[in-house]
Parts: structure tokens; C-alpha cells; sequence
């Protein structure tokens, strides 16, 4: 790992030789450094500067991208009944269709990676927008499944790296015990983009119709591209391994690490699972087993997404009071995923009201969005982005498996007679037992690895 030592060192340097960083930026959070106070005209000045342009320049746009990657990632939950009228898809073809999505995001995660420690989130996240962009409006147009497919995986290549370039950026520009809340506050963009793809999508469907909506997107795409190309702060080009080969030994080595494989689990079946739920599922169960219609799935859907977008903020703004009093991101997975566990079990088997436990539900899927520090801290500053994307491809890999094997075991159990509504408690039912199996290497002892920054 000669390579890697060397391009720590360089980083190393890089940091020790640096100008001095800009004063907080209060406008959103304390303790960003992105602004340099000489280019202000003196520190009191470039305070007030750094605040203004580090919200506009940092914050904003990974928000957008990330707002658009959730919106484009939940979307088909609410068109799918119509997808299905229009094209006469199976619940295999629908999973396939919507999970096309997570498996091209996933596919993506490692060039991600690599890309993103090379040449920063800038110049990454603004080429892959301009390919969600294309996706988006390739789907609006299409008229067959296997259309469809191939404009959402290329939709799902095109935000592969919006949450990423943001985690990455984060960690460029904001100091370590800030980490926790920035990750909060961007999840919680993507809540509300969730959130747009529930109610207020269902509701302008009879006027946009599917394709126009879709059309929309791609306008927004192309704008958030933009924005990110103009708004952000570039990064010099990193010096990396010489050659491929050098970059994805170091990429198996994070994969192989005892570390990396205690979280790995968790990704798949709870980030993972919990995507696909949010994505499809939610609204095929509550129609069914529950009794909603379309109208009333969507509302529980914006339910689930309001508790995801609380639960975001709590750790946005809790997050620094938690990681100063010692709290660890381990520990919130820990307590989170306990949580749940109990959570779904009562969905599962409780008469308890529907809105109240899959509000409950979104709230505690807000510690999913701990597991990247959590695992990302045992290992060098210089590997986080790949970390962060090795991390984020078991999450996918599983939301692929999990949405696209829940629509082929039902069309199995379907087919062998059994009931609608007991063939979706049997699916719930294997992902809630392999969640479980998942959570046990969290409660072993995770060594407290610090990155640098933290020193």
C-alpha cells in the first residue's frame, strides 16, 4: 500500500501548509472551512462572507442534488399503479423496473469512490447530474419496460454520487465533530425529496400525467448541474494510486477489512431494506393488508417520510451536543436499529394505527445515515470517499435484492395459492428476521478507530 502512504502524506502536507480557514459559517452550522478570510479583506469581514457563501456555495447545492436523487429513487411508489395499468407489468416486472435503479447506483459506487478521491465532488456530481438529466427525460419518453429500465438505470447512474459528493465534501470542508449534524441536515434533503414523491406528486398526476412530471425532473436535473458546477468550491486533483489496478487493491482491502464487515450486513437489509420499502413496497402493503386506497397509502407514505425527515433533523441538530458528550455513531446505530427491529414487528403484528407506527418507523430510519461515519472512521481520511461508497453499494445491492426478490416471492406464493396479504407478511417477515441477523455484529465491540481530524 505504498501508494496509499504516499498520497496520505501528501494530504497530510497539504493541510499542515494551508492559509488560514474561514470563521463559522452561523448561517446554517458552526465550523465550516471552506472561505479563506484573506480573500474577505480580514477575519471580522470574512466571517460574515464565509457564512453567506459557504450556505449558497456548499450546503445548497449537495442538498438539491441529494433532494433530486430521493425524489427520483421514491418516485415510482406513486406511478407504479399507473405504470402498471398503462404497461401491464407483473409485480416481478415492476420490481425489476424499479430496483433497475438501485442496481445501476450500486454498479456505480466503487468508480464513484475512486473518482471522488481523485478529483473531489465538484467536477464528479456535476458530469453524473447532466446523466440523470438525460435518464429522466429518456423515461418520459419510453414506452416499454424494457425502455423504462434502461432510462432509470441511467437515471440511477446520474445521482450515484449525489449523497456521496456530499459526505466527501463534508468532510474537505467541515471539521470531524460537525460530521454527524452535516450528514443529518443533507439526509434530511433527501427526506424532502421524499416527501415530494408521495402527496404532492399523486395529487398533480391527473394534470401532469407520469411523463410530464418526468419532464420536470429532467429541467431540475440540469439546473442542479449546473449549480453545482458554478456554486461549489473546487478541489485540486488528488494525487492517487498510478494505475487501476493499484486503486481497486486498496478498494478490496476496505472490503476485506474486519471493520467494514461488521456494518456490511447492516447496509443491505437496513439501508438497503428500508429503501426498498420506502421506494415500492409501503404502498402495496398498506393498500392491501391494511385496506388504504391510492390516496390513503400516499398520505401514509408522506407519513414515513415526515418521521425520516424529523428523525434527520433531530440528528442535524442534536448531532454536535452528541458527538461532544463522547456519543459515538456506533451507538446510535446500536439504539436506532433495536428500535426498529421492535418497530416492525408491531407493523407487522399489531393492531396499533397504521400512521402512527410508519411515522415511527421513518424516525428511526434516521440512523442509517450514522453507518457511513460509523464505519468510515476506522479507516484513513485519504479512503473516504471509497469507504463511504463500498458502504453505500452493499446498501444498494440490498435495496435491489430485497425490492426486486419481494416482487418475485410474491408472484411465487401467488402462484402457489396463497393469499395477497399473507404473502407480503411472509416477505416483511424474512426481511425483519434478516435485519435481526444483521444487527448482531453491531452489539460486539467496535474498536474506536479516530481519523486524524479528530485529534
Amino acid at each position: 500500500m505504498l501508494e496509499l502512504q504516499q498520497f496520505v502524506l501528501q494530504q497530510m502536507r497539504l493541510r499542515l501548509g494551508a492559509v488560514t480557514l474561514a470563521g463559522t459559517m452561523r448561517a446554517f452550522l458552526p465550523g465550516a472551512r471552506v472561505v479563506d478570510e484573506r480573500r474577505w479583506g480580514g477575519a471580522e469581514h470574512g466571517r460574515t462572507r464565509a457564512c453567506t457563501s459557504g450556505w449558497v456555495r456548499v450546503f445548497l447545492p449537495f442538498a438539491l442534488g441529494y433532494y433530486l436523487s430521493y425524489l427520483l429513487r421514491t418516485v415510482n411508489a406513486v406511478i407504479s399503479p399507473r405504470l402498471t395499468d398503462e404497461l401491464g407489468l407483473s409485480a416481478a416486472s415492476l420490481g425489476l423496473l424499479t430496483s433497475a435503479y438501485f442496481l445501476a447506483f450500486g454498479a456505480a459506487q466503487i468508480p464513484v469512490g475512486i473518482a471522488l478521491d481523485r478529483f473531489g465532488p465538484r467536477r464528479v456530481e456535476a458530469a453524473l447530474l447532466l446523466l440523470a438529466a438525460l435518464g429522466s427525460a429518456l423515461f418520459a419518453t419510453a414506452d416499454s419496460l424494457g425502455a423504462l429500465a434502461g432510462a432509470r438505470a441511467l437515471v440511477g447512474l446520474g445521482v450515484s454520487a449525489c449523497l456521496m459528493a456530499a459526505l466527501k465534501g463534508f468532510a474537505l470542508w467541515y471539521p470531524p465533530e460537525r460530521q454527524s449534524s452535516m450528514i443529518g441536515f443533507i439526509m434530511a434533503a433527501g427526506s424532502l425529496g421524499a416527501l415530494t414523491a408521495s402527496v404532492p406528486l399523486e395529487a398533480v398526476l391527473p394534470v401532469l400525467g407520469w411523463r410530464g412530471a418526468f419532464w420536470i425532473i429532467a429541467a431540475v436535473c440540469l439546473l442542479a448541474a449546473v449549480l453545482v458546477l458554478r456554486a461549489l468550491p473546487d478541489s485540486p486533483a488528488a494525487a492517487g494510486e498510478p494505475s487501476l489496478a493499484a486503486a481497486l487493491r486498496v478498494v478490496a482491502g476496505i472490503f476485506a477489512a474486519p471493520a467494514f464487515l461488521r456494518h456490511a450486513a447492516a447496509s443491505v437489509f437496513f439501508v438497503g431494506g428500508f429503501m426498498a420499502l420506502q421506494s415500492l413496497w409501503v404502498v402495496p402493503w398498506v393498500m392491501n393488508v391494511n385496506g388504504f386506497d391510492l390516496a390513503g397509502a400516499a398520505t401514509v407514505l408522506v407519513a414515513l417520510n415526515l418521521g425520516n425527515l424529523a428523525g434527520q433533523l433531530s440528528v442535524g441538530f442534536f448531532g454536535v451536543r452528541l458527538a461532544r458528550a463522547g456519543v459515538e455513531p456506533v451507538s446510535l446505530l446500536r439504539a436506532g436499529y433495536g428500535a426498529m427491529l421492535v418497530v416492525q414487528g408491531l407493523i407487522l403484528w399489531s393492531g396499533l394505527p397504521v400512521l402512527l407506527l410508519w411515522t415511527l418507523f421513518g424516525l428511526l430510519t434516521a440512523a442509517n445515515s450514522q453507518i457511513y461515519l460509523s464505519a468510515a472512521r476506522a479507516f484513513p481520511p485519504a479512503l473516504f470517499g471509497r469507504v463511504s461508497t463500498a458502504l453505500n453499494l452493499m446498501a444498494f445491492a440490498g435495496a435491489f435484492a430485497v425490492q426486486w426478490g419481494f416482487g418475485i416471492g410474491l408472484d411465487f406464493m401467488r402462484d402457489g395459492g396463497v393469499e395477497l396479504t399473507r404473502a407480503l407478511a411472509f416477505g416483511f417477515g424474512g426481511l425483519l428476521v434478516l435485519q435481526l441477523f444483521a444487527y448482531m455484529p453491531l452489539l460486539g465491540h467496535v474498536a474506536a478507530h479516530r481519523r486524524e481530524g479528530d485529534a
